[in-house]
């Protein structure tokens, strides 16, 4: 009689450690136990589970499972004890003394702050850089990930990022990598894209770029081109959970052995923004459960109990989050020169004038009208408004007519004197198409070079505009529309900037004043703001100084931000 083999309804558990990963495995039937541990993925080629290397992950795997079934643990215990030591040491020693653990495969001198940036990243597999704006966060990222190829670590790194500075990417690794690499900005239709990543080949470390809106529509392409590490640059771009783009990057940083975000502002609404970002960096820090982690570290009141009243359990909180992350701003870091603000006020000519406060007039009564003021609704005639001090007026058929030229006569005044008088160069920030066409007339009319970057400009020639106004030095001008190039550039051939108009976001304000303040700038940077007396124009400037979005202000308060 043939014999009848049986699979064993129990194996016993096994645990390993292999660069920087826990594998586990164990029988069928504990499956959704494995699955309760954050981090995991599946591992078809092994049969086995594998989760981020923490203590947190091996906490939860001996409290799922029975001790006595497990291994010894003190290689376990050895390699974290040896990690966290190689962390500490680096952030005791501080950037005034820190030096490389491991060579940096840079072509440039690093600041003392990115060498203590790497020390730190080079020893966790998954981190967060949250360094400021201007610090040189790329810089620290390109040494870590080169340094992982250069220790046979990956092959193959994806760069995730907005769109306006994919080709910055490009750029960036051009000037700093001393390493082998091959780099390919995936823009152009998903079609294309994809086509174009499917055919990369080339020495050394294959790198892509691409932007956030594109994961989730290539999500499987991405999967199966299978990065060995995965980099979020401004991730605070995933701090919402429930977004798709978000979820495509939770989803695809399970298939990554290292993980990396970058950011300055990983909290741009509140602490709870950490946990979308946390859940792609390592799961194992807050768990995969939004609502877990908010009833842990906030208390819900107001209608339907969706309103954050206040927060607790803070210091838990970034502890946690700093447990695998490096901070540092620019005041603390670098000595960089300091910003100097100015206002160059105007008036409105009589006629704009009038067409301004009938306006202002017709917003009030609408605003009156409704039964419901939304934030919305206010800014969106308050856009209406701040079009007039720009210059411009909506004929309400998607033609504008001019009304002004208050504004562009004070740009004028700026420009004899910076750049025709002493030669200097200058940048312009404005936000809306007709001005910027209005101070490209301007430019052409006083005989001066500029670039300009619009919405309209295709991304692959953004790179080249930035460098011309930098290298160039009969490029006096560059042009930027404030949403559009904001984010993501260095311009700091000028040390003036002039802000001809705002838009109401603090965030975009910020980022545009640190395109001029930032690493390479050896001089006072002069930020001259615009302003038309006694309109919108000041109650923007008054919101943004305090560091706050309009949006915030504007509900409760909408009558005061339409008073004169």
């Amino acid at each position: 009689m043939n014999a009848i083999f049986r699979r064993p309804l129990f194996r016993r558990p096994q645990m390993w450690i292999k660069e920087n990963q826990i594998f586990l495995r164990c029988d069928y039937t504990d499956k959704d136990k494995a699955k309760e541990i954050p981090g995991y993925r599946w591992n078809k080629e092994q049969k086995c589970w594998v989760y981020p290397l923490s203590v947190e992950v091996i906490r939860q795997i001996y409290a799922s499972f029975e001790p006595e079934t497990l291994p010894d643990t003190a290689m376990v215990v050895d390699f974290m004890l040896a990690q966290a030591d190689r962390v500490q040491k680096a952030k005791l020693e501080g950037w005034e003394n820190a030096e490389p653990f491991e060579p940096m495969p840079i072509k440039v001198q690093p600041f003392k702050h990115q060498v203590l940036g790497y020390n730190i990243g080079i020893n966790l597999s998954n981190v967060a850089l949250l360094m400021e704006m201007g610090t040189g966060k790329s810089l620290t990222a390109i040494a870590i990930s080169g340094r992982r190829y250069l220790n046979d670590q990956i092959k193959k790194l994806l760069i995730v990022c907005p769109t306006s500075i994919m080709f910055v990417w490009h750029d960036e690794f051009e000037k700093f990598a001393d390493f082998p690499y091959t780099l390919l900005v995936l823009d152009g239709p998903v079609k294309k894209r994809i086509e174009r990543l499917q055919g990369l080949k080339g020495d050394g470390l294959l790198v892509s770029v691409i932007n956030y809106e594109s994961v989730w529509r290539m999500e499987d392409e991405l999967r199966k081109w299978g990065p060995d590490m995965i980099i979020a640059d401004e991730s605070q771009r995933i701090k919402t959970p429930s977004a798709q783009q978000s979820k495509a990057m939770h989803r695809l940083g399970k298939t990554a052995k290292y993980r990396m975000i970058l950011t300055g502002t990983p909290v741009t609404q509140g602490p709870l923004d950490f946990f979308s970002q946390y859940k792609f960096l390592d799961p194992s820090i807050f768990g995969n459960s939004y609502y877990a982690f908010r009833a842990k570290y906030a208390v819900m009141g107001g209608y339907e109990n969706r309103q954050v009243v206040r927060y607790q359990n803070l210091p838990d909180l970034i502890e946690k989050a700093h447990s695998i992350a490096f901070r540092v701003t620019k005041a603390e870091a670098l000595d960089l020169p300091e910003q100097i603000d100015q206002i160059r006020y105007c008036e409105l000519e009589p006629k704009a004038a009038r067409i301004y406060e009938q306006m202002r007039k017709e917003c009030i009564a609408e605003l009156e009208g409704e039964k419901v003021v939304t934030a919305a609704n206010v800014l969106s005639k308050l856009l209406r408004l701040q079009q007039i001090t720009g210059g411009f007026l909506g004929d309400g058929e998607g033609g504008t007519q001019k009304v002004s030229t208050a504004k562009l006569e004070v740009l004028k005044e700026i420009l004899e004197d910076i750049v025709i008088d002493n030669g200097k160069k200058l940048v312009i920030f404005a936000r809306f198409r007709p001005e910027i066409a209005a101070i490209e007339k301007l430019l052409q009319e006083l005989k001066i070079k500029y670039e300009c970057i619009t919405g309209d400009v295709d991304m692959s020639a953004r790179g080249e505009k930035v460098r011309s106004f930098q290298n160039d030095p009969e490029i006096k001008v560059f042009i930027a529309q404030l949403q559009t190039a904001g984010l993501g550039i260095t311009l700091t051939a000028a040390d003036t900037v002039v802000f001809y108009s705002l838009d109401f976001s603090f965030a975009n304000y910020d980022q545009a004043r640190a395109r001029l303040h930032r690493i390479g700038q050896k001089n006072n940077v002069t930020n001259i703001h615009i302003i038309a007396k006694g309109t919108v124009d000041e109650k923007v400037m008054k919101a943004l100084a305090a560091k706050k979005n309009l949006a915030d202000l504007v509900v409760d308060g909408w009558r005061n931000v339409f008073e004169k």
